[in-house]
């Protein structure tokens, strides 16, 4: 199995990288959050990379950290997701602030990726919820204090159960002052 390719960018594009490792060029499948630490062309660089077999390809997917490529793997291991839906979900940002809201069950991040559903992104949540949250280091945890009462009011709810969408219709129009306001608003709409 290739787990890394090292060399000179020769070509370099949205979705892809080719590197020449001694004359083969190896072409990578990549991320845009890989392709911002991707150099200009003729540069050195050192990819992570994990070879997918199929019947009627080979396929080299790079990334360019570990924790990428461990991400990757994770995706891969939930039903209904390729490869192809894999890297747009890392494409949406640090594999820390992905894992973090994997581990918050946030699926409107994920709807937000192409190509991902509710269904799918419910899946995701729930197949790799736990998986993620062994795996955050406790100093990738950090708390924040803010005193912006529409933030307080969205964690308040997010702490009652709600999901973050939810929590965004809610207070949809919610013009309050403080955040207890906010979420009595919030209750009373989701009665309704």
């Amino acid at each position: 199995m290739i787990a890394l390719v090292s060399g000179t960018v020769a070509v370099r594009r949205a979705d892809h990288v080719v590197i020449d490792c001694g004359g083969v060029g190896y072409k990578l499948a990549v991320s845009a959050e890989t392709l911002r630490h991707v150099p200009a062309v003729g540069r050195q660089i050192m990819l992570h990379a994990h070879l997918v077999v199929r019947d009627d390809a080979l396929a080299l997917y790079g990334f360019a950290t570990e924790e990428e490529r461990e991400l990757f793997l994770m995706l891969l291991s939930v039903q209904s997701v390729g490869p192809k839906v894999a890297l747009a979900v890392l494409s949406g940002g640090p594999p820390r602030e992905l894992l973090a809201a994997l581990a918050a069950g946030d699926a409107a991040r994920l709807q937000a990726v192409p190509g991902i559903g509710k269904r799918t992104a419910e899946r995701i949540i729930v197949e790799l919820r736990e998986k993620v949250g062994a795996t955050l280091p406790e100093q990738a945890i950090s708390i924040t204090r803010s005193d912006d009462p529409r933030a307080l009011a969205r964690d308040g709810l997010i702490g009652l159960g709600y999901s973050a969408q939810e929590v965004d219709e809610l207070l949809d129009g919610a013009t309050a002052e403080r955040p207890e306001d906010l979420i009595a608003h919030a209750l009373r709409s989701a009665r309704r």
